[in-house]
């Protein structure tokens, strides 16, 4: 049976809380090898992370408690779960810890989060503390809030006066699903009504002072297809504004043995796959001009394991082909296999110069994405 432990010192707390802080795995999917789900040895709880605008930092990740009265059914922190160290730490304690850190230049932000260890008010009020700490200390820099569910109005709104970024999870689409696997929360209720809520509160707000809203699923721990993961993740930016949609593969022995994510006949690689897909789509819907309708799936509802999804589109709509280098329009050349908008970019670039692009070549080093992208090409 699991025990409060109550003797270790901030340092040694810190040390488990941040371990358990790793199934939070927004912005697991990295472009470079420095940003996957990792800790250096000797600072466990810094977290490096890669913003929206290509700013690169190092966040105070932790949680305030791994205690939770919740038995969600795919968490490794739920309460039936055997977990011999069950600990907490006070607001004044991450707050003390984390402008030690800012102060050593170890960090430039903070993520915090916690498990359910008291009513969802209480949690969010020792979140919102220590965060209240560290924002009278003269810190002006970045807060991200985890905003607990069936969190009240009035704590949601606090948050959102103190934090840079705020995220309420919403771990699988629709309410079938979630209820399948979180028996104590309601999806429409402290889920869906939320996530509109903080929606309402950031579009009064000035834009260039308006917190970002994000949210992550748990890709594979229900029966859930990729299909109503894309769905939903559109309508959350259509309808929501959210700034970020993130993707977490289940992790295999995190949740209860007869859960669909223990029972799942993909190995682990293709599991980490499926989530890269998924990054992948979202990438189409924010960045390319795509609509969640446009996704390609497979017949079982779910993404390729071979192809990334804007080849598997090109694949299936043929008569889009070829698209003509030196005429086409930006979203035309973003929908061509292997090219990005960096490549995109450059090919506009070129064409205002006058240029006449007549072969691949003049775009620079052929490497595998360049290579998939000429059979979709043409330069008369």
């Amino acid at each position: 049976m699991a025990h409060i432990v109550k003797s270790l010192d901030i340092t040694q707390k810190l040390e488990v809380l941040s371990q358990d802080s790793q199934y939070d795995l927004a912005c697991a999917c990295a472009p470079g090898p420095d940003e996957h789900r990792k800790r250096s040895a000797q600072q466990k709880w810094v977290y490096p992370v890669t913003f929206a605008s290509g700013r690169k930092t190092f966040l105070f990740k932790t949680l305030l408690s791994n205690v939770c009265r919740n038995n969600c059914r795919y968490c490794p922190l739920r309460k039936a779960q055997d977990k011999a160290q069950r600990l907490s730490l006070a607001p004044y304690e991450i707050a003390g810890t984390f402008l030690d850190y800012l102060r050593r230049r170890k960090v430039s932000g903070l993520f915090l989060s916690s498990g359910v260890s008291h009513v969802p008010d209480e949690v969010m009020r020792r979140i919102n503390n220590a965060a209240a700490i560290i924002r009278r200390s003269g810190f002006r820099g970045y807060i991200h809030l985890k905003i607990i569910p069936g969190a009240s109005q009035a704590a949601i709104k606090h948050s959102l006066s103190l934090a840079s970024a705020v995220s309420l999870n919403i771990e699988v689409p629709g309410k079938e699903h979630f209820q399948a696997l979180a028996l104590e929360k309601d999806y429409n209720r402290d889920i869906m009504e939320s996530i509109s809520y903080i929606s309402r509160l950031r579009m009064e707000r000035d834009p260039a002072r308006r917190p970002h809203q994000t949210t992550q699923f748990i890709v594979g721990a229900g029966a859930e297809s990729d299909r109503q993961i894309v769905l939903q993740t559109g309508q959350l930016y259509q309808n929501y504004k959210l700034n970020r949609v993130y993707f977490s593969a289940y992790q295999r022995g995190a949740g209860e043995s007869n859960i669909p994510g223990e029972q799942s006949t993909l190995t682990n690689a293709q599991m980490l796959t499926r989530e890269h897909r998924l990054y992948q789509a979202d990438w189409l819907l924010r960045k390319y001009g795509f609509c969640a309708g446009e996704i390609p799936f497979e017949q079982d509802g779910n993404l390729s394991l071979e192809y990334d999804p804007k080849e598997a589109w090109a694949k299936r709509n043929p008569h889009c082909f070829p698209v003509n280098i030196n005429q086409a329009d930006k979203l035309s050349l973003l929908r061509v296999p292997g090219v990005g908008e960096v490549t995109v970019n450059q090919i506009l670039r070129l064409r205002q110069a006058g240029r006449k692009l007549r072969n691949m070549e003049e775009l620079g080093r052929l490497g595998k994405r360049l290579k998939k992208a000429a059979p979709y090409l043409s330069f008369s």
